[in-house]
């Protein structure tokens, strides 16, 4: 099976494209320019380094949220499109969740992705994993937190990963809780292969979505959503 993956929900966003679950290409990149102006760039270089025609993948993968309101609407109207067109298939998958699958490793069961949410807070989660992509289980709900107010939940007795932007920004405030238990991942946050292989296993098992179908994961009010609540 044939699986493009993007992610556009972190400022440098990646692509991917797999065959079941054997990385064949991935482009990630860190720029200023935003994903409107080189996600379409990016796959048609993908596509083309591997010989391949987008009418020749069976179905797609997309970072569907949480992150940035803007990257995740360029995303979704983007992927939307090319299954619309081609009648294919969506695995819709949390940002959290790729995240955490960059941290899986035998010593370490607690995984904690933590995105900076900017206004002082942040989109996180803490998963323990059991040995398989698709046997993550929540022990702390994905969702919007206050920094203390999501870490005041986690067992400060056992080791946990931790990445993403915001496990960077408040990693002194995360040792003050979890202390000698932390444990800092150095991997990059380019997702989109862990995108594509957690989007495989839905679409292996036929829970894809249709186009129309396709929802943003949000966990919290975008700045113009709130400020039309507030009119």
């Amino acid at each position: 099976m044939l699986t493009l993956a993007i992610d556009t929900t972190s400022p440098g966003g990646s692509a991917a494209i797999l065959d079941g679950t054997k990385l064949l290409a991935e482009a990630s990149v860190e720029t200023h320019l935003d994903h409107s102006a080189r996600l379409l760039a990016s796959v048609h270089f993908l596509l083309e380094s591997c010989g391949l025609d987008i009418r020749q993948v069976d179905g797609f993968s997309l970072a569907a949220g949480p992150g940035s309101f803007t990257g995740i609407r360029v995303g979704l109207s983007t992927v939307k499109a090319f299954a619309f067109a081609s009648g294919k298939p969506v695995a819709a998958v949390s940002t959290l969740a790729a995240l955490a699958l960059k941290l899986v490793q035998p010593q370490v069961r607690l995984l904690c992705p933590v995105i900076d949410a900017k206004k002082g807070e942040v989109y996180a989660a803490l998963f323990e994993w059991s040995g398989a992509r698709d046997r993550m289980k929540e022990v702390v709900p994905q969702g919007a937190y206050k920094p203390d107010e999501f870490l005041a939940q986690l067992p400060g007795h056992r080791l946990m990963a931790f990445i993403g932007t915001g496990a960077a920004l408040y990693k002194e405030k995360i040792l003050t809780y979890v202390k000698d238990q932390a444990r800092f991942s150095p991997r990059s946050l380019f997702i989109a292969h862990e995108v594509g292989l957690l989007g495989y296993e839905l679409l292996s098992r036929g829970k894809g979505s249709a186009s129309g179908d396709l929802r943003p994961i949000y966990f919290r009010k975008s700045q113009a959503e709130d400020k039309d609540s507030k009119a």
